[in-house]
This record gives structure tokens, sequence and C-alpha cells, in this order.
């Protein structure tokens, strides 16, 4: 599932560094347990931005003897920079995401233009987002709070959306009259 607006990874990553210094593939999985949803980071991401988070100096690299049947492993400590960084992120408010753009919003006014009308798009999408919900809502009933509270996120989320589709499948006509005559 994707969360609203994506975290940006650094952030998980300055904030997981906080508890104790780790290794990328740790941080990656923790990063995967807390926050990916269903969309896993990528191993590449997760290096690519250690990497950029110690250039910027929020994190310093930690060299790890490693085992007798291993080779030496880096380890990540959070700087103080980068935890000033981390409070400063928490501590401001997100802009409310709803956009005046959406994909939905598109795809209908398309399918008016197009093809003269969108209530087959809106109908096939509202069976779409009611698949999703019930696999979210099935999926919720055995997940850990932490899982349950990022799954009500985007059962909400869902919901919203059926919502608009329902408002907008009761204003095409309005909606393609005002289309085609601008």
């Amino acid at each position: 599932m994707k969360v609203a607006a994506r975290m940006e990874a650094q952030y998980a990553f300055l904030g997981l560094l906080t508890r104790e210094p780790n290794y990328g593939y740790e941080l990656k999985k923790l990063y995967d347990h807390y926050f990916a949803g269903d969309k896993p980071i990528l191993a590449g991401q997760v290096y690519s931005t250690l990497a950029r988070l110690a250039r910027d100096e929020k994190v310093v690299e930690v060299a790890d003897a490693g085992t007798p049947a291993g080779p030496a492993r880096t380890r990540y400590a959070v700087t103080p920079s980068g935890k000033e960084a981390l409070l400063k992120w928490l501590s401001t408010p997100e802009i409310p995401s709803p956009t005046l753009q959406t994909v939905l919003y598109a795809k209908t006014v398309l399918a008016l233009l197009i093809e003269g009308d969108a209530a087959g798009y809106i109908m096939a999408q509202r069976s779409a987002h009611l698949q999703r919900m019930r696999e979210l809502t099935a999926r919720r009933q055995h997940a850990p709070l932490a899982e349950k509270l990022l799954l009500d996120s985007a059962i909400f989320h869902i919901d919203a959306d059926l919502r608009w589709m329902e408002l907008a499948a009761s204003r095409l006509n309005k909606l393609k009259e005002e289309l085609w005559t601008n």
C-alpha cells in the first residue's frame, strides 16, 4: 500500500538510527516492517539515501570489524545535526495532501471528452476500489496495531475516493454539458 505522500526515507533512517547505530540491510528490514506497507524500499535506495545523509553530515559511518566468517560491514550512526533535522521535520506539520488534480478526476473528464460518458469508467473504478478495501479490511483483522493504523489510513483514503466517485457520478450530465460548451 502506498502511504499518502510517501514518507521520505531519509527521515525514517534518521529516526531508526536515533535508537542505535545500524547496518544498511537492517535499516531496510526495519523500514519495510514499519513503513513500507505493500511496497518495500529498494536496497539501492537505502544505500543511496545513506550516502546522501553521510555527505550532508547527518549520519556517520562506523566501521565494524565483522565476524571471523564474514567481511567488515559498515554501520551508520546519526549525528547531532541529523537528529536536529529529524526533530525539525517531526515538528513541522504536513500540508494536507488533497490535490486539485487527481488521476480519478482526470480520467473522468477525459472519458467525457473522448467517449461522451464516464459512467462506465467510474463503475469500474468503484469496483476496483471496493475490492481493494475488502482486501485491506481483511488484512486489518489480524494485523498488529502499528499496521492497523497504516491500513486504516489507506482504507479512509479509499472511502474518500468512493464518496467522490458517487458525487461525480451524480454530476456527470452537468459536467458533460460544461465540458462540451467550453
